[in-house]
């Protein structure tokens, strides 16, 4: 796992976020052993404490669940997996219409901006 960390939010937080990135593009699926929190402590070269502050927090939203004796495990639940798809999703479009909307676009130009942006970007893939 890799991420690049923002200074602006609290590191556990974007560990948090990356693992739910993971689990709603199927990298992770529902049952997947996550590393412990002293490895995964290593190879992200953060505290042991932010780690275990971010596998605390998961548990409480159900993403997460640790068995004692063998490690913290994805959530043998499918749902969990399109929850978390579903809003990461909406958390993208609301940033992104906020953004929009910052920069005094309306509703019409914000719908021609998102076609003309995929009709590049299907003309890139078809090349």
């Amino acid at each position: 796992m890799e991420i690049n960390f923002d200074q602006s939010i609290p590191i556990y937080l974007q560990i948090i976020d990356e693992i739910k990135r993971l689990v709603a593009t199927g990298t992770l699926q529902p049952g997947d052993k996550l590393p412990s929190q002293r490895d995964l402590a290593a190879e992200l070269k953060v505290n042991a404490n932010t780690v275990q502050r971010a596998y605390r927090e998961m548990e409480l939203l159900g993403l997460v669940e640790t068995l004692r004796g063998q490690g913290t495990f994805v959530c043998d639940d499918h749902q969990i997996v399109e929850s978390t798809r579903k809003e990461m999703l909406t958390n993208l479009v609301n940033d992104f219409l906020q953004s929009m909307r910052s920069l005094g676009c309306s509703e019409q130009e914000i719908l021609k901006r998102v076609g003309d942006g995929l009709f590049e970007d299907r003309e890139v893939k078809d090349r």
